[in-house]
Protein backbone atom coordinates (compact mmCIF):
# COMPACT_ATOMS: atom_id res chain seq x y z
CA UNK A 1 0.00 0.00 0.00
CA UNK A 2 1.00 3.75 -0.79
CA UNK A 3 0.04 6.75 -0.40
CA UNK A 4 -0.56 9.49 -3.07
CA UNK A 5 -2.65 9.37 -6.28
CA UNK A 6 -5.03 6.07 -6.77
CA UNK A 7 -7.15 5.20 -8.66
CA UNK A 8 -9.29 8.10 -8.41
CA UNK A 9 -6.47 9.77 -9.38
CA UNK A 10 -4.68 12.78 -7.37
CA UNK A 11 -6.59 13.69 -3.98
CA UNK A 12 -7.56 17.16 -3.64
CA UNK A 13 -6.22 17.07 -0.34
CA UNK A 14 -3.62 14.53 0.19
CA UNK A 15 -2.31 13.30 3.40
CA UNK A 16 -1.31 10.36 2.69
CA UNK A 17 2.10 11.32 1.48
CA UNK A 18 5.18 12.82 3.36
CA UNK A 19 6.06 15.65 0.39
CA UNK A 20 6.87 18.39 1.75
CA UNK A 21 3.91 20.56 2.00
CA UNK A 22 5.51 23.92 1.06
CA UNK A 23 6.61 22.55 -2.44
CA UNK A 24 7.71 21.88 -5.33
CA UNK A 25 10.93 23.70 -4.42
CA UNK A 26 10.60 26.63 -7.34
CA UNK A 27 14.76 26.04 -7.87
CA UNK A 28 14.91 22.58 -8.03
CA UNK A 29 11.57 22.34 -10.45
CA UNK A 30 13.15 24.84 -13.07
CA UNK A 31 16.18 22.75 -13.12
CA UNK A 32 14.07 19.46 -13.77
CA UNK A 33 12.05 21.43 -16.57
CA UNK A 34 15.36 22.76 -18.66
CA UNK A 35 16.29 18.80 -18.01
CA UNK A 36 17.64 17.86 -21.63
CA UNK A 37 15.61 14.87 -21.97
CA UNK A 38 16.67 14.29 -26.02
CA UNK A 39 20.30 12.76 -24.27
CA UNK A 40 21.95 10.16 -22.40
CA UNK A 41 23.25 11.55 -18.88
CA UNK A 42 26.87 10.59 -18.37
CA UNK A 43 26.74 6.63 -17.89
CA UNK A 44 29.34 7.34 -14.99
CA UNK A 45 27.79 10.67 -13.39
CA UNK A 46 31.00 11.59 -12.49
CA UNK A 47 30.23 15.51 -12.27
CA UNK A 48 26.98 14.35 -10.16
CA UNK A 49 28.91 12.82 -7.78
CA UNK A 50 31.10 14.86 -7.03
CA UNK A 51 29.04 17.65 -5.87
CA UNK A 52 27.04 15.29 -4.03
CA UNK A 53 30.36 14.26 -2.41
CA UNK A 54 30.86 17.69 -1.77
CA UNK A 55 27.75 18.50 -0.28
CA UNK A 56 28.37 15.71 2.15
CA UNK A 57 32.37 16.38 2.91
CA UNK A 58 32.79 12.92 1.58
CA UNK A 59 34.91 11.24 -1.48
CA UNK A 60 33.53 10.69 -4.24
CA UNK A 61 34.36 6.95 -4.73
CA UNK A 62 31.99 6.28 -1.90
CA UNK A 63 28.94 7.86 -3.33
CA UNK A 64 26.24 5.67 -5.52
CA UNK A 65 22.96 6.34 -7.50
CA UNK A 66 19.96 4.58 -7.65
CA UNK A 67 17.08 4.93 -9.68
CA UNK A 68 15.26 5.67 -6.27
CA UNK A 69 15.27 4.51 -3.16
CA UNK A 70 13.36 1.10 -3.18
CA UNK A 71 15.45 0.40 -6.39
CA UNK A 72 18.59 0.43 -4.05
CA UNK A 73 16.83 -1.37 -1.36
CA UNK A 74 15.84 -4.47 -3.97
CA UNK A 75 19.36 -4.03 -4.82
CA UNK A 76 21.36 -4.23 -1.98
CA UNK A 77 19.13 -6.80 -0.82
CA UNK A 78 20.06 -8.67 -3.46
CA UNK A 79 23.44 -8.61 -3.16
CA UNK A 80 23.08 -9.83 0.22
CA UNK A 81 21.38 -12.45 -0.41
CA UNK A 82 24.37 -13.59 -3.01
CA UNK A 83 26.74 -13.16 0.01
CA UNK A 84 25.19 -15.50 1.90
CA UNK A 85 22.40 -13.53 4.02
CA UNK A 86 19.79 -15.37 5.32
CA UNK A 87 18.02 -12.73 7.55
CA UNK A 88 17.28 -9.10 7.09
CA UNK A 89 16.71 -7.32 10.55
CA UNK A 90 14.08 -4.97 10.11
CA UNK A 91 12.57 -1.91 13.05
CA UNK A 92 9.35 -3.05 14.46
CA UNK A 93 7.23 -0.78 12.36
CA UNK A 94 9.05 -0.05 8.72
CA UNK A 95 8.58 1.04 4.89
CA UNK A 96 7.30 -1.91 3.21
CA UNK A 97 10.01 -2.21 0.65
CA UNK A 98 12.08 -3.59 3.33
CA UNK A 99 10.33 -6.58 3.82
CA UNK A 100 9.00 -7.18 0.24
CA UNK A 101 12.76 -7.08 -1.30
CA UNK A 102 14.10 -9.34 1.53
CA UNK A 103 10.87 -11.95 0.77
CA UNK A 104 11.49 -11.29 -3.17
CA UNK A 105 15.19 -13.03 -2.03
CA UNK A 106 13.81 -15.39 0.06
CA UNK A 107 15.73 -14.02 3.06
CA UNK A 108 13.87 -14.03 6.77
CA UNK A 109 12.81 -10.96 8.31
CA UNK A 110 12.84 -9.97 11.79
CA UNK A 111 12.35 -6.88 13.89
CA UNK A 112 14.66 -7.40 16.68
CA UNK A 113 17.97 -5.37 16.30
CA UNK A 114 19.61 -5.67 20.06
CA UNK A 115 22.09 -8.17 20.31
CA UNK A 116 21.32 -9.64 16.62
CA UNK A 117 23.16 -6.98 14.91
CA UNK A 118 26.47 -7.17 17.69
CA UNK A 119 26.95 -10.97 16.37
CA UNK A 120 29.13 -12.26 13.52
CA UNK A 121 28.02 -14.79 11.40
CA UNK A 122 29.41 -17.81 12.03
CA UNK A 123 30.07 -18.47 7.61
CA UNK A 124 32.98 -16.15 6.74
CA UNK A 125 31.39 -15.68 3.51
CA UNK A 126 27.50 -14.50 4.80
CA UNK A 127 26.26 -11.24 5.54
CA UNK A 128 23.85 -9.87 7.74
CA UNK A 129 22.06 -7.26 6.10
CA UNK A 130 20.31 -4.30 9.06
CA UNK A 131 17.44 -1.96 8.48
CA UNK A 132 17.57 1.60 10.40
CA UNK A 133 15.40 4.78 9.39
CA UNK A 134 15.66 7.77 11.33
CA UNK A 135 13.51 9.73 11.24
CA UNK A 136 11.46 6.65 11.14
CA UNK A 137 8.71 5.64 8.75
CA UNK A 138 6.01 5.77 10.19
CA UNK A 139 5.67 7.17 13.19
CA UNK A 140 8.74 10.14 12.52
CA UNK A 141 10.78 8.94 15.38
CA UNK A 142 14.41 8.58 16.69
CA UNK A 143 15.44 5.10 16.01
CA UNK A 144 16.75 3.59 19.35
CA UNK A 145 17.51 -0.03 18.37
CA UNK A 146 21.25 0.74 17.36
CA UNK A 147 23.76 -2.29 17.68
CA UNK A 148 26.41 -1.76 20.50
CA UNK A 149 29.46 -1.71 18.35
CA UNK A 150 28.20 1.32 16.84
CA UNK A 151 27.22 3.31 19.72
CA UNK A 152 30.13 2.76 22.06
CA UNK A 153 32.70 2.75 19.82
CA UNK A 154 34.96 0.49 21.81
CA UNK A 155 34.70 -2.47 19.42
CA UNK A 156 35.11 -2.98 15.84
CA UNK A 157 31.97 -3.71 13.65
CA UNK A 158 31.21 -7.41 12.89
CA UNK A 159 32.84 -7.13 9.43
CA UNK A 160 30.40 -8.78 7.79
CA UNK A 161 27.19 -7.04 9.50
CA UNK A 162 26.02 -4.45 6.79
CA UNK A 163 23.77 -1.84 8.38
CA UNK A 164 22.04 0.71 6.31
CA UNK A 165 20.62 4.21 7.41
CA UNK A 166 17.75 5.10 5.81
CA UNK A 167 17.99 8.68 5.89
CA UNK A 168 15.38 9.85 3.11
CA UNK A 169 13.59 11.80 5.85
CA UNK A 170 16.25 13.44 8.05
CA UNK A 171 15.89 16.48 5.54
CA UNK A 172 12.28 16.69 6.77
CA UNK A 173 13.10 16.76 10.43
CA UNK A 174 11.31 19.72 11.98
CA UNK A 175 12.62 18.46 15.51
CA UNK A 176 15.20 16.97 17.20
CA UNK A 177 18.68 15.85 16.06
CA UNK A 178 19.99 12.93 14.69
CA UNK A 179 21.20 9.70 16.75
CA UNK A 180 24.49 9.69 15.55
CA UNK A 181 27.71 11.60 15.28
CA UNK A 182 29.42 11.73 12.18
CA UNK A 183 32.19 9.56 12.95
CA UNK A 184 28.83 6.28 13.73
CA UNK A 185 27.63 7.47 10.21
CA UNK A 186 30.83 7.00 8.39
CA UNK A 187 30.69 3.39 9.54
CA UNK A 188 27.26 2.97 8.05
CA UNK A 189 25.06 3.13 4.59
CA UNK A 190 23.46 6.16 4.19
CA UNK A 191 20.15 5.98 1.69
CA UNK A 192 19.03 9.40 0.35
CA UNK A 193 15.96 10.18 -1.23
CA UNK A 194 15.54 13.72 -1.69
CA UNK A 195 12.53 13.98 -4.17
CA UNK A 196 10.19 14.21 -0.74
CA UNK A 197 11.73 17.50 0.84
CA UNK A 198 12.05 19.21 -2.86
CA UNK A 199 8.10 18.53 -2.98
CA UNK A 200 9.08 16.37 -6.50
CA UNK A 201 7.89 13.13 -5.45
CA UNK A 202 7.36 11.90 -9.16
CA UNK A 203 10.85 12.65 -10.44
CA UNK A 204 12.83 9.37 -9.49
CA UNK A 205 16.57 9.66 -8.19
CA UNK A 206 18.40 8.60 -4.67
CA UNK A 207 21.77 7.96 -3.97
CA UNK A 208 23.93 6.21 -1.11
CA UNK A 209 27.09 7.07 0.64
CA UNK A 210 28.73 4.04 1.78
CA UNK A 211 30.57 3.74 4.69
CA UNK A 212 34.02 5.57 4.71
CA UNK A 213 36.97 3.47 2.76
CA UNK A 214 38.75 1.37 4.31
CA UNK A 215 37.61 1.68 7.59
CA UNK A 216 37.79 -1.62 9.60
CA UNK A 217 34.93 -3.53 9.87
CA UNK A 218 32.63 -0.67 8.43
CA UNK A 219 30.81 -3.24 6.72
CA UNK A 220 33.50 -5.65 5.52
CA UNK A 221 35.19 -5.13 2.46
CA UNK A 222 33.18 -2.03 1.55
CA UNK A 223 35.84 -1.39 -1.66
CA UNK A 224 34.62 -3.82 -3.12
CA UNK A 225 31.08 -4.01 -1.92
CA UNK A 226 30.67 -0.38 -3.32
CA UNK A 227 32.61 -1.93 -6.87
CA UNK A 228 29.73 -4.77 -6.97
CA UNK A 229 26.88 -2.63 -5.96
CA UNK A 230 27.69 -0.24 -9.01
CA UNK A 231 28.02 -3.28 -11.21
CA UNK A 232 24.55 -4.59 -10.08
CA UNK A 233 23.07 -1.12 -11.09
CA UNK A 234 21.40 -1.18 -14.74
CA UNK A 235 22.61 1.42 -17.36
CA UNK A 236 21.43 4.97 -16.64
CA UNK A 237 19.74 4.33 -13.26
CA UNK A 238 19.16 7.93 -13.52
CA UNK A 239 17.82 9.50 -15.77
CA UNK A 240 18.26 13.29 -17.35
CA UNK A 241 15.56 14.67 -14.62
CA UNK A 242 16.59 12.85 -11.61
CA UNK A 243 20.03 14.03 -12.60
CA UNK A 244 19.11 17.75 -12.94
CA UNK A 245 17.10 16.95 -9.38
CA UNK A 246 20.09 15.60 -7.63
CA UNK A 247 22.37 18.57 -9.01
CA UNK A 248 19.71 21.03 -7.35
CA UNK A 249 19.86 19.48 -4.06
CA UNK A 250 23.30 19.85 -3.64
CA UNK A 251 22.82 23.97 -4.41
CA UNK A 252 23.09 27.02 -1.36
CA UNK A 253 19.62 28.67 -2.93
CA UNK A 254 18.10 25.27 -2.46
CA UNK A 255 19.21 24.48 0.78
CA UNK A 256 18.04 28.45 1.52
CA UNK A 257 14.24 27.23 0.28
CA UNK A 258 14.19 24.31 2.68
CA UNK A 259 15.32 25.57 5.18
CA UNK A 260 12.73 28.28 4.89
CA UNK A 261 9.42 25.64 4.14
CA UNK A 262 10.71 23.65 7.65
CA UNK A 263 9.68 26.88 9.39
CA UNK A 264 6.20 26.86 7.23
CA UNK A 265 5.58 23.68 8.17
CA UNK A 266 6.58 23.92 11.62
CA UNK A 267 3.77 25.97 12.17
CA UNK A 268 1.51 23.91 9.94
CA UNK A 269 2.14 20.72 12.20
CA UNK A 270 1.38 22.61 15.38
CA UNK A 271 -2.10 23.68 13.58
CA UNK A 272 -2.65 20.10 12.92
CA UNK A 273 -1.82 18.62 15.64
CA UNK A 274 -4.44 21.13 18.01
CA UNK A 275 -7.13 20.02 15.39
CA UNK A 276 -6.52 16.40 16.14
CA UNK A 277 -6.54 17.15 19.77
CA UNK A 278 -9.80 19.22 19.14
CA UNK A 279 -10.95 16.37 17.60
CA UNK A 280 -10.53 13.70 20.31
CA UNK A 281 -7.71 11.75 18.29
CA UNK A 282 -4.58 10.30 19.92
CA UNK A 283 -1.49 11.26 18.57
CA UNK A 284 1.92 9.99 18.57
CA UNK A 285 5.22 11.97 18.69
CA UNK A 286 7.30 12.98 16.11
CA UNK A 287 10.27 14.63 14.82
CA UNK A 288 9.50 15.33 11.20
CA UNK A 289 6.62 16.73 9.04
CA UNK A 290 4.60 13.40 9.73
CA UNK A 291 2.96 11.55 12.67
CA UNK A 292 0.85 8.82 13.26
CA UNK A 293 -2.68 9.55 14.55
CA UNK A 294 -5.58 7.18 16.10
CA UNK A 295 -9.59 8.34 15.48
CA UNK A 296 -11.29 8.05 18.45
CA UNK A 297 -14.43 6.05 16.81
CA UNK A 298 -14.15 3.80 13.66
CA UNK A 299 -13.39 6.20 10.91
CA UNK A 300 -14.17 5.00 6.74
CA UNK A 301 -11.06 6.08 4.88
CA UNK A 302 -12.77 5.48 1.80
CA UNK A 303 -15.34 7.82 2.20
CA UNK A 304 -13.27 10.28 2.74
CA UNK A 305 -11.57 9.76 -0.38
CA UNK A 306 -14.71 9.50 -2.52
CA UNK A 307 -17.01 11.94 -0.67
CA UNK A 308 -14.39 14.30 0.28
CA UNK A 309 -11.22 14.29 -1.78
CA UNK A 310 -8.84 13.91 1.04
CA UNK A 311 -7.08 10.91 1.81
CA UNK A 312 -5.08 9.52 5.20
CA UNK A 313 -2.51 6.32 5.13
CA UNK A 314 -3.87 3.88 6.71
CA UNK A 315 -1.20 2.55 8.90
CA UNK A 316 -2.24 -1.05 9.10
CA UNK A 317 0.39 -2.35 6.81
CA UNK A 318 3.10 -0.65 8.88
CA UNK A 319 2.31 -2.94 11.97
CA UNK A 320 -0.51 -0.21 13.41
CA UNK A 321 -3.54 -1.28 12.86
CA UNK A 322 -6.57 1.53 13.99
CA UNK A 323 -3.78 4.55 12.91
CA UNK A 324 -3.50 7.00 10.35
CA UNK A 325 -0.21 8.60 9.03
CA UNK A 326 -0.72 12.04 8.23
CA UNK A 327 1.38 14.36 6.20
CA UNK A 328 1.63 17.59 7.12
CA UNK A 329 -0.80 20.10 4.99
CA UNK A 330 -1.11 24.18 4.96
CA UNK A 331 -4.42 25.44 6.36
CA UNK A 332 -7.22 24.91 3.66
CA UNK A 333 -6.51 21.15 3.37
CA UNK A 334 -6.61 21.37 7.44
CA UNK A 335 -10.22 23.25 7.42
CA UNK A 336 -11.26 20.85 4.63
CA UNK A 337 -10.23 17.32 7.08
CA UNK A 338 -11.82 19.29 9.93
CA UNK A 339 -15.29 19.70 7.52
CA UNK A 340 -15.13 15.82 6.41
CA UNK A 341 -14.14 14.57 9.60
CA UNK A 342 -17.13 16.41 11.40
CA UNK A 343 -19.48 15.51 8.76
CA UNK A 344 -18.47 11.75 7.84
CA UNK A 345 -20.66 8.81 8.90
CA UNK A 346 -18.99 5.93 10.77
CA UNK A 347 -18.83 3.41 7.77
CA UNK A 348 -16.84 0.37 6.52
CA UNK A 349 -13.97 -1.73 8.48
CA UNK A 350 -11.53 0.07 6.70
CA UNK A 351 -9.74 0.75 10.47
CA UNK A 352 -11.81 -2.07 12.16
CA UNK A 353 -9.70 -1.96 15.24
CA UNK A 354 -9.50 2.00 16.19
CA UNK A 355 -11.47 2.90 19.37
Amino acid sequence: MHGGPDALGAPQHDFSTNSNACGPCPMALAAVQAADATRYPNPTYTALRQSLADFHGVSPERVLLAGSASEFIFRITAWAAGQGARTVHLPVHHYGDYARAAQAFGLRCETTLTGVADACPTESSSRTLAWACEPSSPLGQPHTDWPRWLMDGSAPAPSQTVLVLDRVYAPLRLSGVTSLSDAQLDRVWQLFSPNKALGLTGVRAAYVIAPCLGMAGAGGQNVSDVSALLQMAPSWPVGAHGVAMLQAWTQAVTQAWLAGSLCQLRDWKARQIALLTRLGWTLQASEANFFCARPPKQLDLTELRQNHGIKLRDATSFGLPGWCRLGVLGPDAQDALEIALQTSLTGSNILENAV
